[in-house]
């Protein structure tokens, strides 16, 4: 079992909620994440413990986000292919996707991403706004190649399978 579908397991992510996750909306609010978590817990200063309140709020939308919108009306958009990408992506031990797609380059955009949520956490202990701003774009820019590398496997991938050509509607 890969360590994605283990994560995909801990969000609930069945046949349904996989599209439902693939609906735009969702892709694009969920960047919306560590800069509020950042900006909740930098607010410890002046609101004190209150501040727990929009990050405990933050991390529950992280949560919950995959699963609380509507199947998208398409497919056919760079947010929805690059879920599906992932969901291609952590079926890997079970259909083998192409040798130009199984590179070590996912793990580093995936690592240069964790140090940016460490770099985050870090400027947000330390009241540090270049730590935060720089934390934060190491993050998505780690996440935003990923994921566009996702959709260019879910294109290769759904010329090859009939499920995965399936899914895009």
């Amino acid at each position: 079992m890969t360590l994605e579908r283990k994560i995909a397991g801990l969000f609930k992510l069945d046949d349904d909620n996989w599209m439902r996750h693939a609906n735009p909306i969702s892709v694009w609010t969920r960047y919306s994440v560590l800069p509020v978590i950042v900006l909740a817990f930098w607010s410890r200063e002046w609101i004190g413990w209150w501040c727990l309140v929009p990050g405990l709020a933050s991390l529950l939308w992280l949560f919950f986000n995959p699963i609380l919108f509507k199947k998208p009306k398409s497919t056919k958009n760079w947010a929805s292919k690059a879920v599906l990408g992932e969901r291609v992506f952590l079926n890997r031990d079970i259909v083998p996707i192409p040798d130009n797609h199984n590179t070590l380059l996912h793990a580093i955009l995936n690592g240069i991403s964790f140090v940016g949520v460490l770099l985050s956490i870090w400027a947000t202990v330390y009241f540090s706004v270049w730590g935060a701003v720089l934390g934060v774009a190491l993050a998505y820019l780690g996440k935003s190649w990923y994921l566009d590398r996702m959709v260019w496997l879910y294109e290769d991938m759904k010329e090859k399978n009939e499920l995965y050509r399936s899914w895009e509607y």
